[in-house]
């Protein structure tokens, strides 16, 4: 009986250390799974790459399998939208290029000439922050594409703007090349649903059904 007692006292005793142990022993993290909105939205857009540094986007603009269009907002230019007196034929009437803004244009154009990269067209808005953006890349003669003008004063233009735009790259999409477009923030937020900074670049191409894609982005330099 005795013998009884002290293995019950005992079999207690070792149970209230184990209770203690469970509810003293830290709680592990749960294991993080992607939000159900993040997988249809990379199901939607592919895997959304960024490369500044020369990693896998610059080797698939070099390869040219199928043709790349690189949508790049221009460089930096301080302030938002444009001055009351705007007019597209008048420099002095906009708002343009900081001496930042230009030496990031030059930056980003040696960028692509020391990745190897042979662009095709380098197509612009007609505003000239855009225009001078182009031009201080200096890789390709630049020429106007009025689709890709801004429209943030008048957001009543972008659809048929943008549908414009998406137009010209399925026309094309079967060639191999590169496009670089040189315009604003909203219409590569509009092209892509992706938001970038000044001199950011967005590339593009169009896939199996005349479907555009998001392949990834290019920071700004």
């Amino acid at each position: 009986m005795k013998r009884t007692i002290i293995s019950g006292l005992l079999l207690l005793s070792l149970l209230g250390c184990e209770n203690t142990d469970i509810r003293d022993a830290p709680v592990s993290s749960p294991v993080s799974t992607p939000d159900a909105t993040e997988e249809v939205k990379e199901e939607a857009t592919g895997a959304i790459a960024s490369d500044n540094s020369g990693g896998g986007l610059w080797s698939q603009l070099r390869q040219k399998e199928g043709h790349y269009f690189v949508l790049m907002r221009h460089a930096l230019a301080p302030g938002t939208g444009d001055p009351a007196n705007f007019r597209v034929d008048d420099c002095a009437t906009q708002r343009n290029l900081s001496a930042e803004g230009r030496e990031q244009a030059r930056r980003t154009g040696e960028a692509f000439k020391a990745q190897g990269i042979v662009v095709d067209r380098v197509l612009s808005s007609q505003w000239c922050r855009c225009l001078e953006t182009a031009q201080l890349l200096d890789i390709g003669e630049v020429e106007e594409f009025l689709p890709l003008n801004s429209f943030f004063r008048d957001r009543s233009k972008g659809p048929a703007q943008t549908a414009a735009i998406r137009e010209f790259m399925r026309d094309i999409g079967d060639s191999p090349g590169v496009t670089v477009m040189v315009t604003h923030f909203v219409t590569v937020s509009a092209m892509s649903d992706m938001g970038v900074s000044s001199g950011a670049m967005v590339v593009m191409r169009v896939e199996k059904g005349d479907r555009l894609e998001v392949v990834g982005e290019i920071e700004a330099f």
